[in-house]
C-alpha cells in the first residue's frame, strides 16, 4: 500500500515539476510557439510517456505495458478531437495566439485534477458494483454514435451554462490585459476575458472526460495504469494544438474514425464477462482505424484541392 502511494506521489510530483518548468522557464513570456518548438515539446511529452511505459513494463510485465500503450493511444486520439473544440472557443472569443498557450496550460492542469477524481471514482464503482461496466459501455457507445452525427457548426461556446453563470456574477473587463486572468480596477479585482475562456475550456473538458474516461476502462481497471496513460496523453495537448492548427486537412474525418473506435470499445466493455477481446487486438484496431482515417482525409483533401485549382 505504501509503495503504491509513493508511486502516485512520485508520478504526480514529476509531472508537476515538468509543467512548472515548462511554464515558468521555457514559456515564461507570452508568444506563439513555432512549428519546431511545438514539435520539440510534443516529442518531449511522447518521450516521457515512453519512459512511463518502460517503467510499467519492467515493473509489472508485458500485459500491463500493453494496457498502458493501448489506453494512451485511445486517449490521445480522443484528445486530438478535443483540439478542434479548443480552436472554436479561441476563435469565438478572439483570443490572441500568444495567450492561448497559457490558457491551455492551466486548462490541462485542471484536467489532471478532474481526471484523477473521475478515474478513482470510476475504478471504485466498478470494483464495488460490477454492473457499472455495462453502464460505462452504453455511455461510450452513445458517445460514439453522437460523435458520428455531430457537425462542426453545432459547437456553440456562447451557450455554455458556466459562461452564462459567470457573466452574471463575475465583473469582466472589456478587453484583454496581456496574459492576466485578473486585474485590479477601481480598487476591486475584475476577471479578464481570458479567465472566462479558461472557464469554458475547463467546463468543456468535464464533458469530454465523461465521454472519454469510461473508454479506457475497457482496457484496464488498474487505477495507476488508467491515470498515467490518460495524463500522459493529455499532457501533449498544448503542443499538439499548435502542431495540427495548420494541418487541419489531415484530420477532416477524424471524428468518424473516433466514433468507430468508441463503439468498438463500448462493445468490448459490454461483452467483457463473456469474451475478453485481447488487448493487442484492441491496440491494432485503434491504430488501423486512425491510420485509415488520416489516409482518407489526405486523399479527399488532395482531391478537393485539385478540383479547386482546376476550377480556377
Amino acid at each position: 500500500m505504501k509503495e503504491n502511494f509513493l508511486l502516485w506521489v512520485v508520478f504526480l510530483s514529476f509531472i508537476l515539476f515538468v509543467l512548472l518548468l515548462d511554464l515558468g522557464v521555457f514559456h515564461r513570456k507570452a508568444h506563439v510557439p513555432r512549428f519546431k518548438e511545438a514539435l520539440l515539446w510534443y516529442l518531449v511529452w511522447v518521450f516521457i510517456s515512453f519512459l512511463v511505459n518502460t517503467f510499467v513494463f519492467f515493473s509489472w510485465g508485458y500485459q500491463k505495458a500493453l494496457e498502458f500503450l493501448t489506453g494512451y493511444l485511445v486517449e490521445l486520439s480522443l484528445s486530438a478531437d478535443n483540439i478542434f473544440i479548443f480552436l472554436v472557443i479561441f476563435n469565438y472569443f478572439a483570443v490572441p495566439n500568444e495567450y492561448r498557450f497559457r490558457v491551455l496550460f492551466w486548462g490541462i492542469l485542471g484536467a489532471i485534477l478532474m481526471r484523477l477524481f473521475f478515474i478513482l471514482a470510476g475504478v471504485t464503482l466498478i470494483k464495488k458494483f460490477h454492473f457499472v461496466i455495462y453502464i460505462f459501455g452504453f455511455i461510450v457507445i452513445y458517445s460514439g454514435i453522437k460523435l458520428l452525427f455531430r457537425k462542426k457548426e453545432e459547437i456553440h461556446p456562447e451557450k455554455n451554462p458556466l459562461l452564462k453563470l459567470a457573466r452574471k456574477f463575475i465583473p469582466v473587463t472589456t478587453g484583454y490585459h496581456g496574459q492576466k486572468f485578473f486585474v485590479r480596477s477601481s480598487k476591486k479585482y475584475m476577471a479578464t476575458p481570458l479567465f472566462i475562456v479558461l472557464l469554458v475550456i475547463e467546463s468543456t473538458d468535464v464533458v469530454f472526460a465523461i465521454d472519454s474516461v469510461p473508454a479506457i476502462f475497457a482496457i484496464t481497471v488498474d487505477p495507476f495504469i488508467v491515470f498515467t496513460s490518460n495524463i500522459c496523453a493529455i499532457l501533449g495537448l498544448r503542443s499538439l494544438y499548435f502542431l495540427i492548427e495548420n494541418i487541419m486537412r489531415l484530420f477532416t474525418y477524424l471524428d468518424k474514425g473516433l466514433s468507430v473506435i468508441l463503439v468498438f470499445i463500448g462493445f468490448k466493455m459490454l461483452i467483457s464477462d463473456f469474451y475478453k477481446i485481447p488487448t493487442i487486438f484492441a491496440l491494432l484496431f485503434v491504430l488501423l482505424v486512425l491510420a485509415f482515417t488520416i489516409f482518407i482525409s489526405v486523399i479527399r483533401g488532395n482531391n478537393k484541392e485539385s478540383k479547386k485549382n482546376f476550377s480556377l
